[in-house]
Order: structure tokens, then sequence, then C-alpha cells
């Protein structure tokens, strides 16, 4: 039970994830610790982490898998450079995994599945080999595009160029021009910007896959394993809103509320002014409302349900209680059901009103329910 599948390890991915962490968290800190840092240094690994998280964000994940929007080769070449710099493989090979995790979400075909526990899902899928690796027989449109294919074939070697050597050379070159140990910028251009951002990028990446399908909201649907998680979008560039992620894959934002934390949809909507991205790809506000509406009348039904199987005759009296409620909900429903179905033209303002009023009613029927609830526990010992 307990045995290792020795024969289904992935020995070059698994010991370049388990030696990079290592160095992460032993000769990093003791480089620190001996040689100092400086603002250079710093400085290096939060471009690379920049470029590097916002070249899987922007390019390798929503721009290649999703196509939510079309981009100039500048930023096409962009973020293939620095997405080899994640080294998390190819743009190819890493649009067609997870063009298959949307399509299996959950279930056997989802390369990444997270049935299949938290570590798997997380990191184990790399370092075991898929039984059966799975064809690469759904990216037929990036075999098309030639900056792709090019990255394709090179990728080791320009994750290694971009991602390691320049790093130690820009390392080298401070320190040699301000009079310091060039050896120690270059070894610490090899530590910090280098190993340790790869380690960050890669894990917060890997993050998505796990966590967020474990932990956070589900406001737009419950009917898979995606959620949304604040803290986690903080951490990937606008990725953690996973659970709208899940239910309108091509959209371009992640983040699709004004205050949500998503610099790669702002990223992307500022490079549209300038030409260099466009068609960008949207999904219309009343369809995501319909949805918000549709999860929150299914909450309220589970709250209902959860009732019933607990204690029935308080269930029947909740029934009644929110029988206005549960009613108002569903008319309001049908009423953005059909201005959508009819492609009427809904104001922002009128949208904002059905959300605040879905959000109140929701949260009166749970009040109700809770209050119900709280009225049956104590009557034994009223009595």
């Amino acid at each position: 039970m307990y045995r290792i599948p020795f024969e289904r390890v992935n020995w070059t991915t698994s010991i370049f994830l388990i030696a990079t962490a290592l160095i992460s968290v032993t000769a990093v800190p003791y480089f620190i610790w001996k040689c100092g840092i400086d603002g250079f240094q710093i400085g290096l690994f939060f471009f690379y982490i920049i470029a590097t998280m916002s070249s899987i964000t922007v390019g390798y994940h929503r721009l290649f898998s999703h196509l939510s929007f079309k981009a100039a080769w500048p930023v096409r070449l962009f973020t293939l450079v620095f997405g080899a710099c994640a080294f998390e493989n190819a743009c190819l090979d890493w649009a067609s995994d997870h063009r298959r995790h949307h399509k299996h979400v959950d279930h056997d075909g989802d390369p990444y599945d997270i049935s299949k526990g938290f570590m798997w899902a997380h990191i184990g899928w790399l370092m075991f080999k898929l039984n059966p690796e799975p064809p690469m027989d759904n990216v037929a449109d990036l075999r098309k595009d030639k900056l792709v294919m090019w990255q394709y074939r090179w990728v080791h070697l320009i994750g290694f160029v971009a991602g390691i050597l320049v790093p130690m050379g820009l390392g080298w070159w401070w320190n040699a021009a301000h009079g310091m140990n060039p050896w120690i910028g270059m070894l610490g251009g090899f530590l910090i910007p280098g190993v340790a951002r790869i380690v960050v990028a890669q894990h917060c990446t890997f993050f998505i896959n796990s966590l967020c399908h474990t932990i956070g909201r589900q406001p737009y649907s419950s009917s898979h394993s995606a959620r949304d998680s604040a803290i986690m979008a903080f951490l990937t560039f606008g990725e953690g809103y996973h659970n709208y992620h899940h239910e309108f894959q091509h959209d371009y934002r992640n983040g699709v509320k004004p205050w949500q934390w998503d610099p790669s949809k702002w990223s992307i909507w500022l490079l549209s002014k300038v030409g260099l991205t466009w068609d960008l790809r949207r999904v219309p506000d009343g369809k995501i409302l319909l949805a918000e509406m549709r999860e929150a009348r299914k909450h309220a039904e589970k709250q209902l349900a959860a009732l019933e199987h607990s204690a029935p005759g308080l269930a029947q009296r909740a029934t009644v209680a929110v029988s206005d409620l549960m009613e108002k909900l569903t008319a309001s429903y049908h009423e953005v059901e059909q201005a959508v179905a009819g492609k009427v033209d809904l104001s922002r303002r009128t949208l904002r009103d059905w959300q605040r009023q879905t959000q109140e009613t929701v949260q009166e029927i749970s009040r109700v329910l809770q209050q119900v609830a709280a009225q049956g526990m104590s009557a034994p010992s009223a009595g």
C-alpha cells in the first residue's frame, strides 16, 4: 500500500524539484547569512518573479491555453522566453495538460485530479509518470504557431540561459562594477533570482492546482472542486479566483470584480490600449450574475435539505418561514435568465441592484434558518 512505484518515477523532474527546493531552504539562507544581500539582488529577484509568473498567467495560461485574447509577437515571445524560465515545461505541454484538466476536472482524465489527494494535485503528478501517458492531441492549433514550436524545441536551453546564466552574469557584472567580489555576485545571481525564484514561482503555480481545489469560496458553481482564494490571487497575479475561472474559462479575466486583485487582467487590458493585444474575450455580466444567483439558490436549498435530514419537524417550519424569500429569489433568477436569453442589454446599475438583492435574500434565508434551528434546539430545555 505504501510502496513507491519506482517504475513510474519521473527521475529528471523529481531530482530537479527536490534539488532546487533543498538549495532554497539550505544554501540560500546560508549565503545570505555569510555574504549578505544587496538591493540589486533583491531587485533582480522581483524582476524575475514578476516576469516569470506573468508569463505563466498571461502567456501560458490565458493566451495559449484558453485563447482568451490575441497578442502581437513581442508579447508572445516575451511570455514564451520568461515562461521557459519557470521550468514548468514547454508551453505546448503545459497547455495540453491544462486543457485536459478543464475537460476532465475532478475525474481520471484530469492530470492533476484533486480527488487523488492534495499532494498529487500539487506535485505528485509531475514526479510520477501518468499511467497511461495522455496523448498531446488537443493542441493542434498551437502546433501551427512558429514561436510556440521554437520554444518547444529549445525550452530547456532558453530557461537555462535566460533564467540561470543571465542572472549569474548580471550578478558578476554588478559586483565587479562596484568594487565587490564578482564571484559572490555570480553565486548570488544563481541562488536568489535563479534557484529561489524558480521554487517560489513553481509552488505558487502548483498551489492553484492543489489549494484552489481544496480551500475557498464557490460563488459561481459547486459542481466542481475549484475555489476562489483572494490570498492565492495575490500570490499568483490574479489566478486565485479559480471558481470563476473554471465556470468561465475563456474570459481573459479571473478577478472579474473591479476590486479583485488581478494584475494579469490589467496587463492584458493595458496592452490592448497600445495595440499589442486584441479580441479580449469577456463573459457578459448578465451570465455571471445568473451563475451567482443559481449557486445562491442551490446553497439555500442545501441548507433546507441539511435541516430536513437532521430535524424533519424543524425543516417543515423552516420551509414555511422562508417560502416567500425562496419565491422572491426564484422570481429574480427567472427575470435575469429571460433578460440574458433575450440578449437584453442590462445596465450596470440594474445588475448591481439584482446582485445586492440576491445577497440580501440569501443572507435573510440563512438568518431565518439559523433562527428556526436555534429555537428548535432550545425547545426541550424550555419545557
